[in-house]
């Protein structure tokens, strides 16, 4: 029997001290920060309910359950066999990515990043004392008109010239005897591309070549279109296995960031020794009283409604790329393999993005974000979240038009 769920639901969010509605400068519709506005699955509602129901919440610790949700998940639903003893918890992916930079670097060392890229790991290096050494992908917008007549499920290849690595950039950027930490977004945000094996495999040969570890953000994994799959940067070869420190969760997924769970898989045992040591010095190794039944009901039993969602999701960038074309063909989006989150191109707009996305919100209350935030390649960009009921989206779109 198959089971429905209610995407359409305009669930109000407004004074629920949300970051997203409530710390949004004014603006009435706001499509910026990763954040859904989506009511999370039943089952994880259910185990909050329950959990609630005992009535008491004292120190907790981290049951096998927990292990074997997260081995369970990768197995059946990526094809990857993580082993318990990989498995080490964190408070957020966030918390994980500064703890690995401060473990693993000391103050003056270089971090390098494939930009544009999710802004805050901007802030976990410098505020590290870190130096952000960037290598922007290479860009290609011709191959976003090959795709044009494409839908979002028929990209492949395609969608993949979009956007590439430039190994020979890359490879310089770790040559340097400063380098000792590559921070990698796996699908990547804010491009939505899901990386290739040989692209993966590469990225750590360079690595392992230069003695710089990796560090693989992969919160979007389980954002994927429907009919594409991503791969783990760990499952690609040894060397990669070996090398690297992979963070996952399911809050991404599951629109439960607010509690606070999350997981590194690290490997190789030398490294995540030192991990498992970093985050406990850190204090981000101790779980809240919600942080292990919601992810377990997670990856136990949200999978029905993660495909749901998928494919929701799915046909909100249509409607998009669509109504884009359309009526404003100025425009131009870039495919997405993977995310929610819709990366466009203003520059025919004669404005920066940052001009157009403090135009757009004083003049419409539609809130979408600078691309700037993800470093210099992504200036002439803005980055939408879609992530919401398709009426919000639509009524977006359409004060978008108005916008002079």
């Amino acid at each position: 029997m198959s089971v429905s769920f209610d995407f359409d639901k305009l669930t109000e969010r407004r004074n629920t001290a949300s970051l997203k509605w409530d710390d949004c400068d004014g603006a009435d519709l706001p499509l910026w920060v990763a954040d859904m506005d989506f009511e999370t699955a039943p089952a994880i509602r259910k185990a909050i309910e329950d959990r609630t129901a005992h009535g008491i919440f004292g120190y907790n610790i981290i049951p096998d359950e927990w292990n074997e949700a997260y081995i369970t998940w990768w197995r059946t639903r990526h094809n990857y066999i993580i082993e318990k003893d990989w498995l080490v918890f964190c408070t957020g992916v966030v918390p994980a990515i500064s703890s690995t930079v401060r473990k693993l670097t000391s103050p003056g060392e270089n971090v390098v990043i494939l930009t544009p890229v999710y802004n805050i790991f901007f802030n976990s290096i410098i505020n590290n004392g870190c130096k952000v050494v960037e290598v922007p992908l290479i860009y290609n917008p011709e191959a976003d008109e090959e795709s044009s007549e494409k839908s979002f499920g028929e990209l492949s290849g395609i969608a993949r010239r979009a956007y590439r690595i430039d190994f020979d950039a890359l490879e310089k950027a770790l040559a340097d005897d400063k380098t000792r930490l590559l921070i990698f977004c796996n699908p990547h945000n804010p491009v939505g591309r899901i990386w290739t094996g040989e692209e993966l495999s590469r990225v750590g040969e360079l690595c392992e070549k230069h003695g710089v570890t990796v560090l693989s953000d992969e919160i979007h994994c389980d954002l994927t279109d429907p009919g594409k799959e991503y791969i783990p940067f760990a499952s690609v070869s040894e060397t990669c296995k070996n090398i690297s420190i992979t963070a996952i969760a399911p809050t991404k997924t599951f629109n439960i960031a607010g509690m606070q769970t999350a997981a590194v898989s690290v490997p190789n045992p030398e490294l995540r020794k030192k991990i498992r040591r970093a985050l406990n010095t850190d204090e981000v190794a101790e779980p809240n009283s919600f942080a292990v039944p919601v992810t377990v009901a997670a990856f136990n039993e949200g999978a029905d409604w993660l495909d749901a969602l998928r494919d929701y999701i799915r046909k909100n960038k249509i409607l998009v790329r669509d109504f884009l074309a359309e009526n404003l063909p100025e425009i131009r989006l870039i495919p997405s393999e993977a995310t929610y989150l819709l990366w466009l191109d203003v520059s025919a707009t004669g404005m920066s993005g940052h001009e157009y996305a403090k135009k757009l919100k004083k003049e419409t209350g539609v809130y979408l974000t600078a691309g700037a935030e993800y470093g210099r390649s992504g200036e002439a960009f803005v980055r939408m979240n879609i992530a919401c009921p398709r009426e919000r989206l639509s009524e977006a779109l359409r004060r978008m038009t108005e916008f002079s």
